[in-house]
């Protein structure tokens, strides 16, 4: 009965529903990590942005894994070439180890909005990055579009007060970081993964992002780091945390991909910003500086001019396909369309 009633929503409303997941992601980080400073254990913080990162992940691979588990099989895992395997290493330490980790740097050093202005600058750099690698050509609203939003962007972080609590700081700059990494990434998987599984792509690069992130952690900041990732504090947060952002905002997404044409992708996920925004004024109260109003009013012109250029170009109706079994479906179209959402919690 479930079932069919799920099968029966039209695709691109789990698009819309994801999106507006995945703009709350940052707000409900922002808001666990506080909550740890204001219980911490023995002096400590139990939802640290590591902990939750590295909680986080493991949540996201087992549930993935369930819903992929018919990938994994012996047969499927030979198709996998050792470049592919290689490719997905790095893409797994670049889209969920390094960025996730910017991503957080960014929200604990700055307002949850200026991160999500600032990491809006990930689909003109992606359009940059394809017309220079793979000769890809864009239609004059693409190109126009894509200069507004990064103008928009620019706007946003140069034009706040030098003198003030929000300047230009660490917080944008790990952003812009944080955004580039996740748009490298992406072209990582258009040029080497395209014929890789999705049930694969999608639970090893999670995986191997979570095993890669803890590594690190152990490194620079010593077994310490982790002392509290076992604590049922942390984890019964993790329940909702993960339940709520990871899983439904994920599994909505994945589901939503399958079912939807590019214009329906590009459509949903052009709201991405205004998510953000929305959500950081709601769940945290912050007031957008003066900076941020015009800077974000440029970017979603650009946003606008982008999708117009997308509608006058009369885009066909090209659902992903995707079969039950998903053995062989293009995991560059998943990640595509991930690029476009920006911090998606994990």
């Amino acid at each position: 009965m479930f079932a069919r009633v799920a099968y029966n929503v039209p695709g691109p409303a789990y698009l819309w529903f994801s999106v507006i997941v995945f703009g709350a992601a940052a707000s409900v980080v922002k808001i666990l990590h506080d909550l740890g400073l204001q219980f911490p254990i023995d002096g400590r913080n139990a939802i640290s942005f590591c902990n939750l990162l590295f909680a986080g992940n493991a949540c996201a691979t087992i549930v993935l894994y369930g819903v992929h588990r018919k990938s994994w099989t012996r047969e499927t895992l030979k198709q996998v070439s050792t470049g592919e395997w290689c490719a997905l290493i790095v893409l797994a330490f670049m889209a969920n180890a390094l960025a996730p980790g910017l991503f957080y740097l960014a929200i604990e050093n700055t307002m949850v909005t200026g991160v999500v202005l600032v990491t809006q600058i990930e689909p003109p750099l992606l359009l940059l990055l394809s017309c220079l690698i793979f000769g890809d050509r864009f239609g004059w609203w693409s190109i126009v579009g894509s200069i507004v939003c990064t103008t928009g962007v620019a706007l946003s972080v140069f034009l706040q007060p030098m003198g003030g609590d929000y300047m230009i700081g660490k917080g944008e700059f790990f952003a812009a970081a944080a955004a580039a990494t996740y748009a490298v990434s992406t072209i990582i998987a258009r040029k080497f993964l395209r014929g890789v599984p999705l049930g694969i792509f999608s639970v090893f690069r999670v995986a191997v992002g979570t095993v890669a992130f803890f590594i690190i952690a152990l490194y620079l900041f010593g077994p310490i780091h982790f002392m509290d990732v076992g604590s049922p504090f942390l984890w019964q947060w993790m329940v909702i945390y993960g339940g709520i952002i990871v899983v439904s905002g994920q599994l909505a997404w994945d589901f939503g991909m399958r079912r939807s044409r590019s214009l329906d992708v590009s459509a949903a996920t052009s709201f991405a910003p205004v998510a953000g925004v929305g959500a950081a004024m709601l769940i945290l109260g912050e007031t957008p500086k003066m900076a941020q109003l015009t800077g974000g009013g440029v970017l979603l012109v650009g946003i606008l001019i982008c999708l117009f250029g997308s509608r006058r170009k009369g885009l066909k109706d090209d659902a992903v396909e995707m079969n039950d079994d998903d053995d062989m479906s293009d995991s560059t179209a998943v990640i595509d369309g991930e690029c476009r959402t920006g911090f998606k919690g994990i």
